[in-house]
């Protein structure tokens, strides 16, 4: 396997899969000759041209209208908005068109799309650049949503995202871009709806996606040293949602830490803590524990934005709560 960056892994996927298929097209603000904000896209208006690779006007209604359009007529877009805080901007296109085309013509249509974005803090980005707003998109029918964490998990889930038939929410962290980790050279897809169990153990569960994989797979190690063994669980996709994975490490471990870096407050996390009071209740040894960003903007000052979000020492100390340690 080779070792490669997760910004690599995407810009490897959206390669591969432009190739694969003529219908596939980038459409997104800075992409084309500038290679996007995040250099995902670099060399790509190179190889596949300007046709295929559009630089589109700053509008983030545009991007997902001409998105949406191109999809009911056969293409397979994939729109990059620059910033998960951006889709504020065309959140109409998006709930209320993009989720819902497919539903209002009974089928008669699909809609081939991926939209792709980033979130997420770590890099003094302020309070209009740096959220993470996956649980918007959760609510809403007709839209799947996926978050992964490692180089060889977005390469994967991007090229399955790229064919499937019904529109995607592809969130990639800012911080995670820089990111290494095995990918496979040959040809290979990760199913939507898997969750990856990234370190096993028999004494907590941990539930996270993104980057605080990272976070919870630090304080596994940590905590290791003192004999808890805790099993991490990385969601990947939100939606669809893989509940015979988590029900399942519930009822081995019987303790569960939910931890993610959106705001705790309506977080994806309490929808889990739902689906295990539902489906798993009498498995718990203790009540569930969320490690979750602030009630508050998120900082500019590098510092202030740190205590802002989770960390490894903060998801350690919820496992030892549960635990009652």
């Amino acid at each position: 396997m080779a070792i490669i960056t997760y910004r690599d892994a995407i810009r490897d996927a959206l390669k591969e899969e432009m190739a694969r298929d003529e219908q596939v097209y980038l459409l997104g603000e800075d992409i084309a000759q500038f290679g996007g904000s995040y250099k995902t896209c670099v060399g790509l208006f190179e190889q596949f041209g300007k046709e295929r690779v559009r630089n589109t006007p700053l509008s983030e209604m545009a991007v997902v209208g001409c998105a949406l359009g191109s999809a009911m007529l056969g293409k397979r877009p994939v729109a990059e908005i620059m910033y998960v805080d951006f889709t504020a901007c065309c959140m109409s296109q998006i709930v209320n068109e993009v989720a819902k085309t497919r539903y209002m013509y009974a089928g008669q249509v699909e809609i081939p799309m991926v939209i792709r974005t980033q979130g997420g803090a770590g890099r003094a980005s302020a309070a209009q650049h740096a959220q993470s707003l996956e649980a918007w998109f959760t609510h809403v029918p007709g839209l799947y949503v996926v978050m992964p964490s490692t180089p060889y998990d977005v390469k994967g889930l991007l090229k399955t995202a790229i064919r499937d038939n019904n529109p995607i929410l592809f969130i990639e962290h800012k911080l995670l871009y820089n990111s290494k980790g095995e990918v496979p050279e040959q040809e290979y897809t990760i199913p939507l709806g898997k969750a990856d169990i990234k370190r096993p153990g028999k004494d907590v569960t941990i539930l996270t996606w993104s980057r605080c994989v990272e976070f919870s797979l630090g304080a596994a190690k940590e905590l290791e040293k003192e004999g808890i063994d805790v099993e991490v669980v990385d969601l990947r996709s939100l939606k669809p949602l893989d509940e015979e994975t988590i029900l399942s490490s519930v009822e081995k471990t019987g303790h569960v830490v939910v931890v993610h870096e959106a705001v705790k407050n309506s977080g994806f996390g309490a929808e889990l803590v739902a689906l295990i009071n539902e489906k798993a209740f009498d498995s718990l040894d203790a009540p569930i524990q969320r490690v979750a960003g602030e009630e508050v903007p998120m900082p500019f000052n590098p510092r202030l934005e740190a205590m802002a979000i989770p960390d490894s020492k903060k998801v350690a100390n919820a496992v030892k709560k549960v635990l009652s340690l």
